[in-house]
């Protein structure tokens, strides 16, 4: 068993210890946020392979001048209009160490309002 304190200090270690493992049916959606920029993708954990990679610096000018929840839901539409490109409709959501609200929230919710299920 690992101890608690361990698996506090990396939430990454968390999910695959608990069995929140991605596979080819179901992959993990990784999200992670810097200052300007958010990033997603769909990781096979089995295999050790990402499926689909989005983020926020590959959008268009245009785009990049809404707010940053906004840019984060197109993030998200663009994952799941993708990840539907390649059969996958449900995944497994790793937020990571960020909290559920704002970006990360808004994010996952263009996913689903895309077709995504998670």
């Amino acid at each position: 068993m690992i101890p608690k304190h361990i698996l506090q200090k990396n939430k990454k270690k968390t999910i695959l210890v608990k069995g929140n493992r991605g596979s080819l049916t179901r992959p993990r959606l990784s999200v992670f946020r810097s200052n300007r920029f958010i990033y997603a993708q769909l990781i096979d954990d089995d295999k050790g392979k990402t499926l689909v990679t989005v983020n926020s610096q590959k959008l268009t000018k245009d785009k990049l001048k809404s707010t940053k929840c906004q840019i984060a839901k197109i993030v998200g539409q663009l994952l799941a209009e993708r990840a539907i490109k390649d059969k996958i409709k449900t995944v497994i959501f790793d937020r990571g160490k960020f909290k559920y609200h704002g970006q990360i929230k808004t994010l996952a919710e263009g996913a689903r309002e895309s077709g995504l299920k998670i």
